[in-house]
């Protein structure tokens, strides 16, 4: 029988498949480069932040900030080609890997077929040698069964399902950071330059309780009703201080029996709406028990130019529109605070921002918050280490990034506003954190209560205690009242009515002097001028100088302990008793119907 050698030739039939493998793998190759590279330009024309038919509706939208049908037109879009970028990022990815697949498979092949080629075929049959009929079907098999996998897998590239984006507030997934981007710039909100014609929080535009008005009334008469437009009985008890959005202003109200929202007129005291805050979806049955020192309604309401947001001792915060129309509203509570909630609602662009300091550090109960404002759903949340406080957040454009700062023992800490990751924190704070902060000159102004005002500059990282505090004092801190300060000076008040001024560079102080009045208000700036309302009734204006001077001093037949909202020519104040409103122009007192 004859013997099999070395020299022996391979089945023909092999060899042609493996060539028909290179070849199909190459052609497969060549195919996945240009989906490739179509889908690459294709992505940068669907880049939702590029989209010419988006501009287009912002612009349209910007020019007429209430037309509903424009904005539900930029909501479809945005989201219609965000889901396009998206899919085709995710085909991108998978398409890298089928091209490894195709290119190994190529060399593969490639390396075969140069085998055949180092060993021809001798002359000399063997009985061990394929059938030609054998071999050719082989060969069909393998091209058939090569052809349809890269066919299938053309076709899966092609379609290319969106890969499942993390919903996790906080995590890192460079898809969930690529959406965040483009949801910020499809921003359903007022812009900057609103809101400082406005009084959209807690203490102003950025919380720092400076007003741009100029035309303020620099004195007023309670008894005879000169500089008084309109007064106005409150209609429901509440420590908040009042905000205002062009001609109208908003607070809320309640007790264990009733929270609600209400609405005024600024140039009449008229009441346009009021809304209940009621039935509430995860919100208890039954109202807990809240300090009469704090109340139901000690916070502050917020608005973005487009909503107005409240919440409640209960941790019920709801969503209403300008007018009035409900939006959404969820429940956090019950909270556990041994004051009660105090802290007021902050907002940056369309996001809300919602401080619940509760219980004891190790209790692990403390967290910040951002929520989307047209839904209310979560954007994101980072837990703080920290127990209960009563101080209210800024927000702020401070070393290129937008931050907001919290306060609580021991900690001033600041997040990013756009994932609410840590960028720096001081460990400087001790006492009841009451007093908020506020950014001014370029500094965050930090008290610790009846302790020391720290001035932080904030381009730190990590802990920034020994690095980044630019100046300290411990003269006359306050311990519920908030600083002041415009960017050149700073005026801090404490309870029992002693007004401290400092340089707000190397805080030297200035002067101080005793009001002889008790404080729980916050002291206002507009222009050159100190507004400061003590808790009697008492009502003073100084001059915001190195010196000081009492321009106005009155009383007035209320108890204040909100802060005030200043627009334009007017002061609205919300006493215990009644809702004033102060003007330039003369008149007499009317009680608003």
């Amino acid at each position: 029988m004859p013997t099999k050698t070395r020299s022996e030739p391979r089945p023909r039939g092999a060899e042609a498949a493996w060539r028909t493998v290179r070849a199909v793998a190459g052609i497969f190759s060549l195919a996945v480069s240009l989906v490739m590279l179509a889908g690459h330009l294709n992505a940068s024309a669907i880049d939702p932040l590029k989209s010419p038919d988006l501009k287009e509706l912002k612009e349209k939208l910007r020019l007429n900030p209430s037309d509903e049908p424009t904005k539900r037109g930029i909501r479809a879009l945005d989201l219609e080609l965000r889901a396009r970028y998206f899919r085709q990022l995710s085909r991108s990815a998978s398409g890298a890997y089928l091209l490894i697949g195709g290119v190994v498979v190529f060399l593969i092949a490639a390396a075969q077929c140069a085998r055949y080629r180092k060993q021809p075929p001798m002359p000399k049959p063997s009985s061990g040698a394929t059938d030609p009929a054998k071999a050719a079907k082989i060969a069909r098999w393998a091209v058939s069964a090569t052809g349809a996998t890269a066919g299938g897998l053309l076709l899966l590239l092609s379609l290319g399902g969106s890969a499942p984006v993390s919903e996790k507030p906080g995590s890192d997934n460079s898809l969930a950071a690529a959406q965040a981007s483009a949801a910020v710039a499809n921003v359903d909100a007022a812009s900057v330059e609103e809101l400082r014609r406005n009084w959209p929080r807690f203490r102003g535009p950025g919380g720092n309780g400076v007003s741009d008005a100029t035309n303020l009334p620099a004195g007023w008469d309670p008894k005879t009703g000169a500089g008084i437009a309109w007064k106005t009985p409150v209609p429901a008890p509440g420590f908040n201080s009042p905000i205002i959005w062009g001609s109208r202003l908003y607070f809320s109200g309640g007790d264990s029996a009733k929270r609600e929202v209400f609405c005024y007129d600024c140039s009449n005291g008229h009441l346009i709406w009021r809304q209940p805050v009621g039935n509430v979806p995860g919100s208890p049955a039954q109202a807990a028990e809240i300090p009469e020192t704090t109340g139901y309604a000690a916070s502050t309401m917020a608005t973005d130019g487009r909503r107005v947001y409240a919440i409640f001792a209960t941790g019920d915060v709801a969503a209403f529109t300008l007018e009035g129309k409900p939006v959404w509203s969820k429940s956090f509570g019950p909270l556990k605070n041994p004051y009660g909630y105090a802290s007021s609602l902050a907002t940056w662009r369309d996001r809300l921002i919602v401080l619940l300091d509760q219980g004891e550090s190790e209790d692990g109960k403390s967290k910040l918050y951002a929520l989307d404002g047209r839904t209310g759903q979560l954007v994101w949340q980072t837990p703080r280490k920290v127990g209960s406080s009563w101080a209210t957040p800024i927000t702020f454009e401070g070393a290129g990034q937008p931050q907001v700062v919290a306060l609580a023992i021991p900690w001033a800490i600041s997040y990013g506003l756009t994932d609410g990751v840590e960028l720096w924190h001081a460990e400087c704070l001790s006492g009841e954190i009451t007093p908020s902060p506020v950014f001014a000159g370029g500094l965050v102004l930090v008290p610790s209560p009846s302790d020391k005002l720290l001035a932080i500059r904030p381009d730190g990282r990590g802990d920034v205690t020994k690095t980044q505090v630019a100046w300290t004092t411990e003269d006359n801190v306050p311990d519920v009242t908030s600083p002041v300060s415009n960017g050149e000076l700073v005026f801090a008040l404490t309870t029992p009515g002693v007004l401290t001024c400092l340089d707000a560079k190397d805080g030297k102080k200035q002067w101080e002097h005793d009001l002889e009045i008790e404080c729980h208000s916050s002291p206002s700036l507009a222009g050159n001028r100190l507004y400061v309302f003590g808790q009697k009734g008492a009502a003073i204006v100084a001059e915001a100088g190195r010196q000081y001077k009492e321009v106005f001093r009155t009383e007035m037949p209320d108890i204040f302990h909100a802060s005030p909202a200043i627009v334009d020519n007017r002061i609205i104040l919300r006493g215990v008793t009644n809702l004033w409103c102060l003007a330039t122009s003369p008149g007499n007192i009317r009680a608003a119907k």
